[in-house]
């Protein structure tokens, strides 16, 4: 199961930029995963400076 952005996202980035398959976009009040290209590695989740993401 892909992971997901909880609404503690502060919008920094962290998890895009860490994201190897580029399953991480801009939404319009937090970063959003797009859970068919996720590839559920947990990048994204390590990067996040406030622990907003975790495994779906």
């Amino acid at each position: 199961m892909a992971y997901v952005i909880s609404e503690d996202c502060i919008s920094c980035g962290a998890c895009a930029d860490g994201c190897p398959v580029g399953a991480i976009s801009e939404g319009d009040d937090k970063f959003v995963i797009d859970a068919d290209t996720c590839i559920d590695c947990g990048a994204c989740a390590d990067g996040c400076p406030v622990s907003a993401i975790s495994e779906g």
